[in-house]
Protein backbone atom coordinates (compact mmCIF):
# COMPACT_ATOMS: atom_id res chain seq x y z
CA UNK A 1 0.00 0.00 0.00
CA UNK A 2 1.42 3.52 -0.63
CA UNK A 3 2.57 5.28 2.27
CA UNK A 4 -0.12 7.99 1.74
CA UNK A 5 -2.57 5.47 1.71
CA UNK A 6 -1.55 3.73 4.56
CA UNK A 7 -1.48 7.29 6.37
CA UNK A 8 -4.88 7.68 6.14
CA UNK A 9 -6.57 4.72 6.51
CA UNK A 10 -4.40 4.59 10.22
CA UNK A 11 -5.75 8.17 10.59
CA UNK A 12 -9.30 7.17 10.38
CA UNK A 13 -9.46 4.56 12.51
CA UNK A 14 -7.70 6.50 14.98
CA UNK A 15 -10.22 9.53 14.21
CA UNK A 16 -7.40 11.58 14.15
CA UNK A 17 -6.75 14.38 11.25
CA UNK A 18 -3.32 14.91 9.21
CA UNK A 19 -1.31 18.02 9.66
CA UNK A 20 0.91 18.64 6.39
CA UNK A 21 3.25 21.52 6.89
CA UNK A 22 4.87 22.87 3.68
CA UNK A 23 9.22 23.16 3.20
CA UNK A 24 10.92 24.95 0.49
CA UNK A 25 13.42 22.87 -1.10
CA UNK A 26 16.76 24.34 -1.14
CA UNK A 27 15.83 27.46 1.65
CA UNK A 28 18.42 28.23 2.87
CA UNK A 29 20.53 25.19 1.53
CA UNK A 30 19.34 21.55 1.00
CA UNK A 31 21.28 20.11 4.58
CA UNK A 32 18.84 22.84 6.29
CA UNK A 33 16.01 21.35 4.04
CA UNK A 34 16.90 17.45 5.65
CA UNK A 35 17.42 19.10 9.29
CA UNK A 36 13.36 20.78 8.52
CA UNK A 37 12.06 18.04 7.39
CA UNK A 38 13.39 15.89 10.32
CA UNK A 39 12.06 18.41 12.91
CA UNK A 40 8.54 18.99 11.61
CA UNK A 41 8.32 15.04 11.11
CA UNK A 42 9.18 14.87 14.74
CA UNK A 43 6.99 17.84 16.13
CA UNK A 44 3.57 16.28 14.64
CA UNK A 45 3.48 16.39 10.47
CA UNK A 46 1.78 13.55 9.51
CA UNK A 47 3.09 14.20 5.78
CA UNK A 48 5.30 16.93 4.21
CA UNK A 49 5.12 18.79 1.00
CA UNK A 50 8.39 19.14 -0.49
CA UNK A 51 8.27 22.47 -2.84
CA UNK A 52 9.99 22.32 -5.76
CA UNK A 53 11.15 25.82 -6.16
CA UNK A 54 10.66 27.35 -10.16
CA UNK A 55 11.06 30.60 -11.08
CA UNK A 56 7.41 31.11 -12.49
CA UNK A 57 5.44 29.99 -9.20
CA UNK A 58 1.45 30.27 -10.51
CA UNK A 59 -0.41 30.16 -7.24
CA UNK A 60 2.12 31.09 -4.89
CA UNK A 61 2.15 34.05 -2.90
CA UNK A 62 4.75 36.70 -1.89
CA UNK A 63 6.18 34.53 0.60
CA UNK A 64 6.51 31.16 -1.29
CA UNK A 65 7.91 33.41 -4.01
CA UNK A 66 11.02 35.00 -2.43
CA UNK A 67 11.69 31.52 -0.67
CA UNK A 68 12.04 29.88 -4.20
CA UNK A 69 14.07 32.56 -5.82
CA UNK A 70 16.47 32.02 -2.67
CA UNK A 71 16.74 28.58 -3.28
CA UNK A 72 17.21 29.35 -6.92
CA UNK A 73 19.89 31.72 -6.86
CA UNK A 74 21.91 28.79 -5.00
CA UNK A 75 22.08 26.97 -8.33
CA UNK A 76 19.14 24.05 -6.82
CA UNK A 77 18.59 21.77 -9.48
CA UNK A 78 15.24 18.82 -9.50
CA UNK A 79 18.26 15.95 -9.40
CA UNK A 80 19.82 17.62 -6.16
CA UNK A 81 16.44 18.05 -4.20
CA UNK A 82 15.92 13.85 -5.40
CA UNK A 83 19.74 13.39 -4.52
CA UNK A 84 19.23 15.24 -0.42
CA UNK A 85 15.77 13.55 0.06
CA UNK A 86 17.08 10.03 -0.92
CA UNK A 87 20.02 10.75 1.12
CA UNK A 88 17.64 10.99 4.26
CA UNK A 89 16.21 7.42 3.74
CA UNK A 90 12.90 8.03 5.13
CA UNK A 91 11.95 10.10 7.68
CA UNK A 92 8.57 8.07 9.33
CA UNK A 93 6.42 9.98 7.53
CA UNK A 94 5.33 10.53 3.84
CA UNK A 95 6.91 13.09 1.14
CA UNK A 96 5.01 14.77 -1.30
CA UNK A 97 6.39 16.73 -4.37
CA UNK A 98 4.78 20.01 -4.77
CA UNK A 99 6.06 20.61 -8.32
CA UNK A 100 4.92 22.63 -11.40
CA UNK A 101 4.26 20.38 -14.36
CA UNK A 102 7.31 22.30 -16.67
CA UNK A 103 9.65 20.54 -14.12
CA UNK A 104 7.68 16.79 -14.78
CA UNK A 105 7.58 17.99 -18.41
CA UNK A 106 11.31 18.62 -18.89
CA UNK A 107 12.23 15.88 -17.74
CA UNK A 108 9.73 13.35 -18.57
CA UNK A 109 6.89 12.26 -16.88
CA UNK A 110 7.99 8.78 -16.94
CA UNK A 111 11.38 9.56 -15.92
CA UNK A 112 9.89 11.94 -13.23
CA UNK A 113 7.41 9.60 -11.63
CA UNK A 114 10.51 6.73 -11.26
CA UNK A 115 12.86 9.13 -9.87
CA UNK A 116 10.55 10.86 -7.65
CA UNK A 117 9.77 7.03 -6.43
CA UNK A 118 13.80 5.97 -6.38
CA UNK A 119 14.08 9.66 -4.02
CA UNK A 120 11.66 8.50 -1.79
CA UNK A 121 8.54 10.69 -2.86
CA UNK A 122 5.00 9.02 -2.53
CA UNK A 123 3.24 11.67 -4.38
CA UNK A 124 2.84 14.79 -6.44
CA UNK A 125 0.70 17.50 -6.02
CA UNK A 126 1.14 19.25 -9.43
CA UNK A 127 -1.20 22.56 -8.77
CA UNK A 128 -0.62 24.02 -12.55
CA UNK A 129 -2.12 20.80 -14.37
CA UNK A 130 -5.24 20.93 -15.71
CA UNK A 131 -7.80 18.13 -15.46
CA UNK A 132 -7.86 17.98 -19.13
CA UNK A 133 -4.59 17.16 -19.75
CA UNK A 134 -3.86 15.13 -17.03
CA UNK A 135 -4.85 11.64 -18.01
CA UNK A 136 -0.79 10.52 -18.95
CA UNK A 137 0.55 11.70 -15.77
CA UNK A 138 -2.27 9.97 -13.89
CA UNK A 139 -1.75 6.80 -16.08
CA UNK A 140 1.86 7.23 -15.25
CA UNK A 141 1.24 7.49 -11.57
CA UNK A 142 -1.13 4.65 -11.15
CA UNK A 143 0.94 2.12 -12.90
CA UNK A 144 3.70 2.77 -10.39
CA UNK A 145 1.33 3.62 -7.20
CA UNK A 146 2.72 7.28 -6.63
CA UNK A 147 0.05 9.42 -5.80
CA UNK A 148 -1.12 12.62 -7.95
CA UNK A 149 -3.36 15.19 -6.21
CA UNK A 150 -4.56 17.99 -8.18
CA UNK A 151 -5.82 20.99 -6.85
CA UNK A 152 -10.26 22.23 -6.22
CA UNK A 153 -10.36 25.86 -5.90
CA UNK A 154 -13.10 27.57 -4.56
CA UNK A 155 -14.35 28.95 -7.85
CA UNK A 156 -14.24 25.29 -9.50
CA UNK A 157 -17.42 24.49 -11.58
CA UNK A 158 -19.01 21.16 -9.88
CA UNK A 159 -18.81 19.45 -13.00
CA UNK A 160 -15.35 20.31 -13.54
CA UNK A 161 -14.51 19.35 -9.17
CA UNK A 162 -15.72 15.95 -9.85
CA UNK A 163 -13.26 15.24 -12.72
CA UNK A 164 -10.52 16.61 -10.77
CA UNK A 165 -11.67 14.38 -7.65
CA UNK A 166 -12.09 11.16 -9.91
CA UNK A 167 -8.72 11.81 -10.88
CA UNK A 168 -6.71 12.40 -7.75
CA UNK A 169 -5.45 9.63 -6.08
CA UNK A 170 -4.08 9.81 -2.27
CA UNK A 171 -6.12 13.40 -1.24
CA UNK A 172 -7.77 15.82 -2.79
CA UNK A 173 -6.02 19.37 -2.24
CA UNK A 174 -8.99 21.72 -1.44
CA UNK A 175 -8.26 25.45 -2.14
CA UNK A 176 -9.88 27.46 0.67
CA UNK A 177 -9.32 30.90 -0.38
CA UNK A 178 -9.50 32.44 -4.43
CA UNK A 179 -5.78 33.86 -4.99
CA UNK A 180 -2.63 32.71 -4.02
CA UNK A 181 -1.00 31.36 -0.95
CA UNK A 182 -0.51 33.56 2.00
CA UNK A 183 -1.54 33.71 5.50
CA UNK A 184 -5.09 35.13 6.36
CA UNK A 185 -6.79 36.57 9.41
CA UNK A 186 -9.67 34.27 8.58
CA UNK A 187 -11.22 31.32 6.60
CA UNK A 188 -14.32 31.92 4.03
CA UNK A 189 -17.60 30.90 5.95
CA UNK A 190 -18.57 29.08 2.46
CA UNK A 191 -15.42 26.71 2.76
CA UNK A 192 -17.15 24.32 5.33
CA UNK A 193 -20.00 23.95 2.96
CA UNK A 194 -17.78 23.16 0.22
CA UNK A 195 -15.86 20.54 1.78
CA UNK A 196 -19.28 18.96 2.72
CA UNK A 197 -19.72 18.86 -0.72
CA UNK A 198 -16.97 17.44 -1.75
CA UNK A 199 -17.65 14.93 0.98
CA UNK A 200 -20.46 13.26 -1.35
CA UNK A 201 -18.53 13.15 -4.27
CA UNK A 202 -15.40 11.60 -3.64
CA UNK A 203 -14.13 8.64 -1.29
CA UNK A 204 -10.52 10.05 -0.92
CA UNK A 205 -9.61 12.40 1.91
CA UNK A 206 -10.14 15.95 1.97
CA UNK A 207 -7.25 18.30 2.73
CA UNK A 208 -7.28 22.28 3.16
CA UNK A 209 -4.25 24.47 2.00
CA UNK A 210 -3.84 28.43 1.20
CA UNK A 211 -4.68 30.48 4.05
CA UNK A 212 -3.49 28.24 7.04
CA UNK A 213 -1.75 30.03 9.31
CA UNK A 214 -3.33 29.63 13.27
CA UNK A 215 -4.76 27.40 15.85
CA UNK A 216 -8.05 28.95 15.56
CA UNK A 217 -8.33 28.24 11.26
CA UNK A 218 -6.77 24.53 12.57
CA UNK A 219 -9.35 24.17 15.05
CA UNK A 220 -12.12 25.06 12.39
CA UNK A 221 -11.88 22.95 10.07
CA UNK A 222 -10.92 19.71 12.07
CA UNK A 223 -14.26 18.72 12.06
CA UNK A 224 -14.70 19.03 8.22
CA UNK A 225 -11.50 18.43 6.81
CA UNK A 226 -9.13 14.93 7.11
CA UNK A 227 -5.92 17.05 6.81
CA UNK A 228 -4.65 20.47 7.36
CA UNK A 229 -1.97 22.13 5.36
CA UNK A 230 0.48 24.81 6.33
CA UNK A 231 3.08 26.45 4.50
CA UNK A 232 3.61 30.37 3.99
CA UNK A 233 3.19 30.81 7.85
CA UNK A 234 5.97 28.01 8.26
CA UNK A 235 8.43 29.09 5.26
CA UNK A 236 8.05 32.88 6.17
CA UNK A 237 10.43 31.81 9.32
CA UNK A 238 13.16 30.49 6.28
CA UNK A 239 13.59 34.05 5.84
CA UNK A 240 14.82 35.70 9.15
CA UNK A 241 18.44 36.08 9.78
CA UNK A 242 18.93 34.23 12.49
CA UNK A 243 21.32 30.99 12.88
CA UNK A 244 19.90 28.15 11.30
CA UNK A 245 19.70 26.00 14.30
CA UNK A 246 17.46 28.75 15.69
CA UNK A 247 15.38 28.78 12.24
CA UNK A 248 14.87 24.60 12.99
CA UNK A 249 13.37 25.54 16.42
CA UNK A 250 11.24 28.36 15.17
CA UNK A 251 9.11 25.87 12.60
CA UNK A 252 9.36 23.27 14.70
CA UNK A 253 7.36 25.05 17.64
CA UNK A 254 4.86 25.88 14.97
CA UNK A 255 4.45 22.64 13.40
CA UNK A 256 3.70 21.65 17.56
CA UNK A 257 1.48 24.10 18.12
CA UNK A 258 -0.64 23.87 14.99
CA UNK A 259 -0.54 19.56 14.96
CA UNK A 260 -1.40 20.16 18.72
CA UNK A 261 -4.33 22.23 17.85
CA UNK A 262 -5.65 19.80 15.12
CA UNK A 263 -5.04 16.71 17.53
CA UNK A 264 -6.91 18.01 20.55
CA UNK A 265 -10.54 17.40 21.74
Amino acid sequence: MNPIDHLFTRLKAERRKAFIPFVTAGDPDLDATATLLREAARRGASLIEVGFPYSDPIADGSVIQASYTRALSNGLSVDAIFSAVRALNGIGVPLVAMVSYSLVHHRGPARFVIDAIAAGFSGAIVPDLPVEEADELAQLAAKHDFKLILLVTPTTPRERAIKIAKLSTGFVYCVSVVGITGERSQLPPDLLEQLRWLRTQTPLPLCVGFGISTPDHVRMLRDSADGVIVGSALVRKLAAKKPIDTIVKDVGDLVQELSSALYSA
